[in-house]
């Protein structure tokens, strides 16, 4: 029997893309938003040269996609790879077209229009104030658990990794020294120093290769410990300084490796058309699977997360990036076409997990003693261990399969077989790259939340450009996620965090939705309600199954990991609490508006001054 080889779904994944790119994107952005650059944006009228400040489009982009473009396209698409590769790649496919890049956008335009108000501010003002302030506490939360999971993924993926270290640590300076050269040193220049970040920062890359071996090894190796240490001092950092000298140049170069190798792999699948060894559909589907607990409904959808729609995005859109736009046009490729990027990184990774044997699949995913009572045989499992040069079997969380698989579409191009070893460990350092340039910007995200929360009992604590409410701000959202890394364990955090992003996706969308009909546009309004009728339907679905069939019974079956499992179903309860109250806050909106009964207009809505 022939397998199914992947070029066909790549090609079909970068049609239907350029297509909704083209046409519902316009859609969105001439009729629905009405997107007019003769307005002024909040980096022009508030540029205060620290938050605020006109950004070249490009270098914004580069900065947005960077922010977005965490762990969650990356490892989410491979453990749905349980299911079979159909059901993700539909999901993705469908779902970012629909709903993560309309999202995305909406949030963005949404806040561009309201000096770049956060979401929990919009929803205030839009919904009503208990929404607002139930969404500040839920999203600061969900803030605070997500740069946890995702810190904590760099924490595993370079401690003790002398090289990563190296590459990673390579980039800050590289970045201040870019911020600089824009800025200060030839203003304007973008071309220029885009050229000279991209050599330098590729530059690093190559050079971690030797380091292992060299005499600065245990320079660069750093413990469990060292790592979160270095991670949160990064964190704060970035937050504090302006955005154009660390945060934006950062996020921007990064984001020439981070497209630089999704394009490789996209050309490498339509030029090797790698076989799709996983069936297009598993026997896991019913349940049972030992990666993704559950059945394909509704644990596919919270699993693929970020690769299809994502509620941190929301943030970022009316976080850093709103406070940068230059132009309302650039909403439309940064709002919409990042996330169309961030859903075709989702289709690589499937693409990549999907072409190992699924008992090699199964076996680097699962531990062993698990993976012995499946049954199953290995196909290629010892020649790929020796070929990238590491013992792979047992090495759960998806981050090895992954760099296993993109190795093995990379070597098989012309000439390349020998750096198999090379491509293997250039994944590593790209999946870190992925998750590392998310900290800086959550961090500073959730720094403006506590601000705006604090700034309504203090005033002045709420104003971002007040050095001591940014130090102390800064500092209290690092303690927060930098403990929950120094004491948990990925078990303990990535659980709820899947199911905590696509609540607030559910709710992003019931934001946008009550400004659409706020501002006379319900003709509208079921571009947004449609996608977060679903995602809320699925994920709180999914919220309850986690409760009474993962959490409750675990602290039964495991009596010394009970605290944790009744941690982790408060937690799971309180996220699925919020998000109700905030959607039913919505619908009372919806019904006051709809049936003509006296509400207050917000000050700026879509298509205003």
């Amino acid at each position: 029997m022939v397998a199914v080889t992947a070029m066909p779904f790549m090609v079909a994944t970068l049609c239907v893309m350029a297509i909704a790119y083209r046409y519902y994107s316009a859609f969105l952005a001439a009729r629905v938003v009405t997107l007019d650059d003769r307005r002024r944006t909040p980096a022009h009228a508030l540029n205060d040269g620290q938050d605020y400040h006109p950004t070249n489009r490009w270098v914004l982009f580069g900065h947005h996609f960077a922010a977005i473009s965490g762990a969650g396209p990356l490892i989410g698409p491979v453990l749905a790879a349980q299911f079979g590769f159909l059901p993700g790649f539909l999901w993705i496919l469908i779902g970012v077209c629909l709903g993560g890049a309309v999202h995305d956008f909406m949030i963005l335009s949404a806040s561009i229009r309201r000096n770049g108000r956060s979401l929990a501010e919009i929803a205030r003002h839009e919904i009503s104030p208990v929404a607002g302030v139930t969404a500040s506490l839920a999203i600061l939360l969900i803030v605070v658990m997500a740069l946890a999971g995702l810190g904590l993924a760099v924490v595993n993926s370079l401690r003790d990794s002398s090289w990563g270290v190296f590459t990673i640590g390579c980039t800050v300076p590289i970045a201040l020294f870019v911020g600089l050269w824009m800025y200060r040193i030839r203003p304007g220049r973008i071309a220029e120093a885009s050229l000279l970040g991209a050599v330098l920062v590729f530059g690093a890359v190559f050079a971690g290769h030797w380091i292992p071996g060299s005499s600065w090894a245990p320079a660069f190796t750093l413990s469990r410990e060292g790592i979160t240490c270095a991670i949160c001092g990064y964190g704060f950092i970035a937050s504090v300084l302006p955005v154009w000298l660390l945060l934006c140049p950062r996020d921007y170069l990064s984001a020439y490796v981070k497209l630089g190798t999704v394009f490789a792999l996209v050309a490498a699948v339509l030029v090797v058309a790698p076989p799709l060894q996983m069936p297009l559909v598993s026997a896991f589907v019913h349940g049972g699977g030992p990666i993704v607990p559950g059945k394909i409904f509704p644990f596919v959808f919270i699993t693929i997360a970020c690769g299809a729609i994502s509620g941190f995005h929301g943030l970022v859109a009316s976080g850093t990036t709103p406070k940068m736009l230059d132009r309302e046009s650039d909403a439309r490729a940064i709002g919409y076409g990042a996330m169309l990027l961030e859903g075709l990184v989702g289709i690589v990774a499937l693409i990549a997990a999907s072409s190992l044997f699924p008992g090699d699949y199964f076996a680097i995913n699962v531990a062993a003693d698990k993976f012995k009572a499946l049954g199953m045989p290995t196909v290629n499992l010892d020649l790929l261990s020796l070929e990238v040069g590491e013992t792979i079997a047992g090495r759960p969380g998806g981050a090895v399969s992954l760099a296993v698989g993109f190795a093995q579409i990379l070597a098989a191009l012309p000439g390349m077989r020998a750096l198999m070893s090379y491509w293997y460990h250039f994944a590593i350092m790209f999946e870190a790259l992925f998750i590392l340039t998310t900290i800086d910007t959550g961090t500073r995200v959730a720094r403006f939340l506590l601000q705006e929360f604090g700034g309504r009992f203090w005033p002045r604590f709420g104003r971002t450009n007040w050095l001591p409410g940014t130090l102390v701000s800064t500092g209290l959202v690092v303690l927060a996620w930098g403990g929950f890394i120094w004491t948990g364990s990925i078990s303990t955090i990535w659980p709820m965090f899947g199911t905590a992003n696509q609540l607030l996706a559910a709710v992003g969308l019931s934001v946008v939705t009550s400004a659409l009909i706020n501002s006379g546009r319900a003709r509208y309004a079921w571009l947004t309600a449609l996608p977060m009728a679903f995602v809320a339907v699925t994920t709180l679905t999914a919220g309850w199954l986690n409760i009474t069939d993962n959490f409750l019974p675990l602290a039964v079956r495991e009596p010394a990991r009970a605290g944790q499992a009744y941690l982790n179903s408060a937690l799971t309860a309180l996220m699925m609490g919020c998000a109700l109250v905030i959607l039913a806050e919505a619908g009372r909106r919806w019904w006051r508006v709809l049936s003509g009964g006296r509400v207050r207009r917000p000050q700026r809505t879509y298509g205003g001054a």
